[in-house]
């Protein structure tokens, strides 16, 4: 099992990311943490990354989940995932099934609340609006509205996996 948990940032990719892996004795991986320096730099003085600038981020994630899937282990992975072609390249050269989206969606104004309340190294808050613009809405990944305590999502993410994977045999 491979979770990729999308959304825009401050939609609690990594808190409800670290405790999942923690509930399902999986690995965690924040996306963030693999950006090239360049995009840190880009993002914290307020301009958004464009598609060259992900493609190679997007490729080394890639790598991470393939390395996951070729070790037998479990992974959960924090990454905005934002348009279909950058999920279309998380799972590339992944068997169908391995890996499964869980989007953490949220209201603008609970998101923004977030992203006010916290210091990040480099996301600028001034980019959610074009991090709302740019997502995409999957089509096929298990939507979850975060709005609650982290524990009581991580229950909601694990139901819904759970009952999707008994639907799928």
């Amino acid at each position: 099992m491979i979770v990729v948990l999308m959304g825009v940032s401050g939609s609690g990719k990594t808190t409800i990311g670290e405790l999942l892996a923690e509930r399902t004795d999986a690995t965690f991986a924040d996306a963030d943490d693999y950006h090239p320096a360049a995009n840190k730099e880009k993002m914290a003085a307020g301009h958004p990354l464009n598609d060259q600038d992900r493609q190679p981020w997007l490729e080394t994630l890639n790598r991470l989940m393939q390395g996951w899937y070729q070790d037998g282990k479990k992974g959960v992975l924090a990454c905005s995932a934002l348009k279909q072609k950058y999920r279309d390249t998380l799972e590339q050269g992944m068997p169908e099934g391995t890996v499964t989206f869980v989007w953490l969606d949220g209201s603008a104004e609970l998101i923004g609340e977030r992203l006010a309340a916290r210091h990040h190294e480099f996301m600028n808050p001034k980019l959610l609006e074009s991090q709302i613009n740019t997502l995409e809405p999957p089509k096929d990944a298990v939507r979850v509205v975060n709005d609650r305590s982290p524990e009581e999502v991580v229950d909601r993410i694990l139901q819904k996996l759970s009952t999707a994977a008994k639907s799928n045999q």
